[in-house]
């Protein structure tokens, strides 16, 4: 497989999905993948694992004075005397930044996790990607919709990867606990994890059977070390259903 600058096609692909490559980027690589079936298939592939994540992505609406300040601006409404309102709420470049900067960081999330898939368990340093496995995704949020963590599973390797979307406060002596719930179960515990750095933990062989695109992930907050009964104890912070990523 001809990929553009030697790159590696996995790699390559994966950061065309994500959308971090510039236009030279972009544009090499649709020309290769047009000749290169192989190349094409793995860029669908890739297109189609981060499709759950964008699906999570909440529009951000701008004001309605923005909207009057674009169309004052592109001369469809009359200019106000003394010129056009100032002050950054009325600053378009200031929303383009929100919207962009929204953007980039599910990108960013998105990314840290395909880092740590990259590195197969055990075997530090190498760049090997799982082929042909399948992956769940989900968003997990509070009960008022912000997002707390990003969870990847990996199926073959048994790995759960949890990376922070905000930097939650929990109490000191406390510890955030991760849980499997599956239609109709009670909660499975999945580990206790950092609840403000990116964390890989391993999947217990008798969940996996459990993992399904119609179970939940949840966050509890309990004691260090973990839940003493193997049931949730504290408050479930957050919540979010898991989704098929391949």
């Amino acid at each position: 497989m001809s990929t553009p600058a030697d790159h590696d096609p996995e790699l390559l692909c994966a950061e065309y999905a994500l959308g971090v490559l510039d236009a030279a980027g972009r544009q090499a690589l649709e020309q290769a993948a047009r000749t290169d079936a192989d190349l094409a298939a793995t860029l669908a592939r890739w297109e189609q694992r981060f499709a759950p994540l964008a699906e999570d992505l909440a529009p951000i609406a701008a004001p309605a004075r923005v909207w009057t300040r674009i169309e004052r601006d592109l001369g469809f409404l009359p200019t106000r005397a003394g010129g056009a309102a100032s002050g950054w709420w009325n600053d378009l470049r200031l929303w383009r930044f929100v919207g962009i900067g929204a953007s980039m960081a599910a990108l960013a999330l998105a990314a840290v996790n395909l880092v740590w898939l990259r590195a197969p368990a055990g075997t530090p340093g190498t760049t090997t990607v799982a082929s042909a496995t399948p992956y769940m995704v989900a968003t997990i949020a509070r009960p008022d919709g912000v997002a707390h963590w990003t969870v990847t599973v990996d199926l073959r390797r048994r790995d759960i990867v949890v990376v922070p979307a905000a930097k939650p406060t929990i109490a000191a002596g406390r510890a955030t606990e991760l849980w499997l719930i599956a239609p109709g179960e009670k909660p499975m515990p999945l580990g206790v994890f950092p609840a403000d750095t990116p964390a890989s933990m391993p999947m217990p062989a008798e969940v996996v059977a459990h993992v399904s695109a119609g179970a939940v992930l949840a966050v509890s907050i309990e004691p260090p070390g973990g839940s003493p009964t193997g049931q949730p104890t504290g408050p479930v912070v957050a919540t979010g259903p898991m989704k098929s990523a391949a």
